[in-house]
């Protein structure tokens, strides 16, 4: 408000000054969004315009969204000045509705923004009161009450076009209860179906879907303390309390986590994020908080932190695993006891740099593994062992000289690296073609086959080398050396 002038901030659309956002004052005035510069001076001379930042003012809104998250999960931005909270499941841990609006309300308001709230069973009912109502108290309707809350409001209270409600008040229909009587038929043909969509969508006859802001998370917990903490250690055992409670939710619900995010709401208004993963599904509070503890280093609790949530952004299945007989010294590695040592890695040196070696689907050697990123969701399929393999592929197989009797015959000695080597046992041979979308065309698919042989040299030295084609009366096929066993 500039003194006792009303205010308006305006943006430039097409060739015209459009009128984006009014003040009390404006409001009082009857200005709305949506008008003209030309008319909303029309009606109020001593009107005050400011150029509108839009980029600025989306920026302010989904910072006030994700600090809003400390009230509920769902939080979705309206338009450019407004927010969408469903409290359903958030009213206990305040009490009453009326309570939970007035904390927010309060908290909002000390950040230096001017707000006002409703809850009501429609989101578009509480968008109504909570801008058009007047008072600076909350607004709450208590269910079904939202016809007769919604009577006395002006129809642009329905988030309708500004032509449409101006249009609508020339036909005497400036309030809400004044379409209640209304048949739809009329309005359709000159309105279209925006203004009984809207009214229906307000009453709750129609369902209004909102996309929240973050994505809704599935498990949660949180901790308010009465006085804002500011230390690593008070931090650390608020990590802990809510490690233990969220474990002990997973347990009874046969979940496991892959990825936890904790949010430190700040009395400042600031959120601090810190997010870990794991490679397989995990509920073990002790192994979950040395991956979370870490990140505290990572926290600026600013003027201090006095609520926490934790959130398990990413679930699966774990069902519950019998424990072996033999101490775990004496028991066979497998991926859940290598899995604590994957996630502290990848905590600490990032996701992306931490690798596994999984088995891709492909017979040719160069292209059966592949690796991805610890984190991933391991896809389907078990390595060969009908097949034996060796440890170490060498890349890109490199020639040898062989000799061997002809045709098709195992090599009987070869030289690699200048050093040559007589064979004693050789097995084989394996013949491996590619994939068929990958050849060239039918003439050269005889070039593409492979016949492998395992070979042991005479100091017991093992090899895996293969023909490369058929052999041929004007074409000798090369040999190559791809890997070395054990």
């Amino acid at each position: 408000m500039a003194g006792d002038r009303p205010l308006v901030t305006v943006a430039t659309i097409g060739n015209r000054r459009i009128v984006q956002s009014v003040d009390e004052l404006a409001a009082a005035c009857g200005l709305l969004p949506g008008l003209t510069l030309a008319d909303a001076r029309a009606r109020e001379p001593g009107l005050e315009g400011i150029e509108a930042d839009p980029a600025a003012d989306r920026a302010a809104l989904a910072r006030l969204a994700d600090w809003a998250t400390r009230f509920s999960p769902w939080v979705a931005p309206v338009g450019a000045d407004a927010l969408w909270l469903d409290v359903s499941g958030s009213v206990p841990l305040f009490v009453s509705e009326a309570a939970l609006a007035e904390d927010l309300l309060a908290r909002v308001r000390r950040q230096g923004v001017g707000a006002r709230a409703a809850i009501a069973d429609t989101p578009g009912g509480a968008w109504a009161l909570a801008t058009y109502r007047a008072g600076q108290d909350p607004v709450i309707v208590p269910p079904g009450g939202i016809r007769a809350a919604l009577a006395d409001l002006p129809v642009a209270a329905l988030r309708l076009p500004v032509e449409i409600v101006e249009d609508l008040r020339r036909l005497g229909l400036g309030r809400i209860e004044s379409l209640y009587g209304m048949p739809r038929a009329p309005l359709a043909p000159r309105f279209g179906e925006i203004v009984a969509r809207r009214l229906d969508q307000a009453l709750g006859i129609e369902d209004e879907p909102i996309s929240p802001h973050p994505p809704i998370l599935p498990r949660l917990e949180r901790i308010g303390f009465a006085e804002p903490i500011l230390t690593a250690g008070g931090i650390e055992r608020g990590i802990r309390f809510l490690l233990g409670r969220l474990c002990r939710r997973l347990e009874q619900e046969r979940l496991g986590v892959r990825r936890l995010e904790l949010a430190c709401y700040r009395v400042d208004a600031g959120v601090e994020r810190q997010s870990i993963g794991t490679s397989q599904p995990n509920r073990d509070p002790a192994h979950l908080a040395r991956l979370l503890v870490p990140c505290i280093e990572q926290i600026d609790p600013g003027f201090g932190i006095d609520l926490m949530v934790l959130s398990a952004s990413a679930i699966e299945p774990q069902e519950l695993e019998q424990g072996g007989l033999l101490p775990k010294a004496h028991q066979p590695e497998d991926g859940a006891i290598v899995a604590p040592l994957i996630d502290r890695l990848a905590n600490r040196l990032g996701a992306a740099n931490v690798l596994r070696i999984v088995p891709a689907d492909s017979h040719v050697p160069e292209r059966a593994m592949q690796l991805i990123p610890a984190f991933e969701t391991m896809p389907d399929g078990d390595w060969p062992t009908d097949r034996p393999r060796p440890i170490r592929l060498l890349s890109p197989p490199e020639p040898i000289e062989v000799m061997a009797p002809l045709p098709e015959d195992p090599p009987l000695q070869f030289r690699w690296h200048r050093v040559l080597h007589r064979i004693r046992r050789a097995e084989g041979p394996e013949r491996i073609a590619p994939e068929w979308w990958r050849r060239i065309g039918l003439i050269n698919a005889p070039d593409d086959l492979r016949d492998y042989y395992r070979i042991e040299d005479e100091a017991g030295r093992r090899f895996w080398v293969y023909r490369q084609g058929i052999y041929r009366p004007d074409r000798r096929p090369p040999w190559f050396i791809h890997g070395l066993f054990s």
